[in-house]
């Protein structure tokens, strides 16, 4: 039985090394971005690799935008088994002392309300089945202080927080939440290749509910923040 992956925030790094290793393993794969036309090429390289994959532009900071986005990725390629959220950082970017209340909104919308939204629009399938996971990648500055990167590093804390709690909450019902920090982006198509096999591994073994990885795919010591 075919199986689905939906990839959220999908670059041409990390997401598509989560996107080529999953698809390797029989899964359709959908894409969620804000630009189609890059959205369209990483569409047609999966499809070279013989992976069925479709593009489903969206904002993910425009909730309404990215819920429409991932009902017509379950119409298109039946529900997520697998939802991979991982945006990359948009938007300015700010010091700890000049952080504004402004600037801080911003990276939540984009890190925290994007997950709650797309969580909320794929849990009642996963609930339905008892079975699903959710993948939700932060960079260092979710667990280290980054006094340069202060209102992404506050959103990524707290997309790290809500995801250790729907593991504690979700675990019961068969669904598994990973919270992945991921040191740097992979530098090459081989190391984001690697990247998401050991993402494919979080979600085939369900184990463990937290780690962080380097670049290439390499465990490194656990976040203790």
């Amino acid at each position: 039985m075919a199986r689905t992956l939906v990839v959220v925030g999908a670059g041409p790094g990390r997401g598509m090394g989560v996107a080529r290793a999953f698809g390797r393993r029989g899964f359709r794969v959908g894409l969620v971005a804000r630009t189609k036309d890059r959205l369209d090429t990483q569409v047609a390289e999966l499809a070279g690799l013989d992976i069925p994959a479709a593009a489903f532009p969206a904002d993910i900071r425009d909730r309404d935008a990215l819920a429409a986005a991932l009902a017509q990725a379950t119409e298109t390629l039946g529900p997520p088994d697998v939802l991979d959220y991982g945006p990359g950082p948009s938007g300015p970017v700010t010091h700890a002392a000049q952080t504004t209340a402004a600037a801080a909104a911003a990276q939540f919308d984009l890190y925290v309300l994007g997950a709650i939204t797309a969580v909320g629009q794929v849990l009642p399938d996963m609930l339905a089945r008892g079975s699903g996971t959710f993948l939700m990648t932060t960079g260092p500055a979710a667990t280290t202080p980054a006094p340069s990167e202060a209102n992404a590093a506050l959103a990524m804390a707290a997309l790290r927080s809500y995801a250790r709690s729907l593991h504690a909450e979700l675990t019961p019902h068969g669904i598994h939440v990973g919270a992945i920090t991921l040191t740097a982006p992979p530098k090459t198509p081989e190391a984001a290749d690697t990247l998401g096999d050991r993402y494919h591994a979080l979600h085939e073994h369900h184990s463990p509910s937290e780690t962080a990885l380097g670049p290439d795919g390499t465990a490194t010591p656990q976040p203790s923040a």
